[in-house]
């Protein structure tokens, strides 16, 4: 029996096409590998290099185990299993996740915090799962942010990376020039493969717009509100977190929209003084979204079912 859930994964790149998502994958987890090598030897990470080790290699651990239960309960063949290739195109959608969670969490010595980070962010995508047509799945939050955001929460004395450590060795023009590769390269796997410029788009636009009503609301400058989107921290963010090929919207309009929602979550959350904002703005939207999705399939089911089986479920109800 084939995998549903494994497969509707194909859904959210240009074509359906294996190649491309698979090429999108190693591209991601490419440029994961060299911004976390990069960081640790001269932008200025200050988390230790254990801190990357263990988290990948919790990564890949947890994601063989899960796919085991998986592979075991849908009777099924282990994607990593069989050969060289399939165990290396097994290996992106652990490491992406591994290497954000230790990228982007400051624990000070503590590996733990970032285990469970790395834990729920791959368990996230089993768990947290809705409904998208045809008989598939798809998993409602980014893995990376979710782990991210809840070790936040469970953990009061863990902190997001500082934007600066990015950037905390390099002088000059440097400073300009780390910020623009990264940007540049987000476009190009956004724009030849994944097709999530507009949600890019829609989310710059809205924190642009959120910025300038919090400027005149409380009557503070507009460079303010609009000083975060000058960090890398704040591009990483903008073009590997949000645009989640798996987790949001296909059509331009619901990508625009999408986008636009997590800028006005995030500037709501900011006047009300909430620290860690982007994470949760994000996870707030995709929980949206998630019941929305739940709520669609329901009304679809309830619409196609028999006029018997709706009058008895139209009674349950009441």
């Amino acid at each position: 029996m084939k995998n549903q859930a494994f497969n509707a994964t194909l859904l959210f790149y240009p074509k359906n096409n294996p190649k491309v998502r698979l090429f999108a994958l190693w591209y991601f987890t490419a440029l994961m590998i060299v911004w976390n090598v990069l960081g640790h030897t001269l932008l200025g990470f200050e988390q230790s290099w254990a801190t990357p080790v263990v988290a990948i290699l919790t990564a890949i651990s947890v994601s063989m185990l899960l796919d085991w239960i998986d592979a075991s309960i849908h009777n099924r063949e282990l994607r990593f299993a069989g050969s060289l290739g399939g165990f290396l195109n097994f290996l992106p959608a652990c490491l992406i996740p591994g290497f954000a969670c230790g990228m982007l969490l400051y624990a000070n010595e503590r590996l733990g915090p970032v285990v469970f980070a790395v834990v729920l962010s791959i368990a996230s995508k089993l768990i947290f799962r809705a409904p998208v047509g045809n008989g598939h799945t798809q998993h409602c939050f980014n893995p990376s942010n979710f782990g991210v955001a809840a070790t936040l929460v469970l953990f009061p004395d863990v902190s997001f990376a500082p934007p600066y450590h990015f950037t905390e060795n390099l002088t000059g023009v440097w400073g300009w020039g780390v910020p623009l590769i990264v940007l540049l390269t987000g476009i190009v796997v956004h724009g030849l493969f994944t097709g999530r410029l507009p949600l890019v788009a829609a989310w710059v636009g809205g924190f642009i717009l959120q910025g300038m009503i919090r400027a005149k609301i409380f009557g503070t400058p507009l460079i303010v509100p609009l000083m975060p989107m000058t960090s890398a921290a704040f591009i990483v963010f903008t073009l590997y977190m949000i645009p989640d090929p798996a987790t949001t919207p296909l059509k331009p309009s619901r990508q625009a929209l999408f986008g636009f929602s997590v800028a006005m979550v995030y500037g709501v959350l900011q006047m009300l003084h909430l620290v860690f904002g982007l994470f949760f703005a994000l996870l707030g939207v995709c929980a949206i979204r998630g019941v929305s999705l739940h709520v669609s399939a329901w009304i679809e089911r309830l619409r196609s079912a028999p006029v018997g089986v709706k009058v008895e479920r139209t009674a349950a109800a009441r």
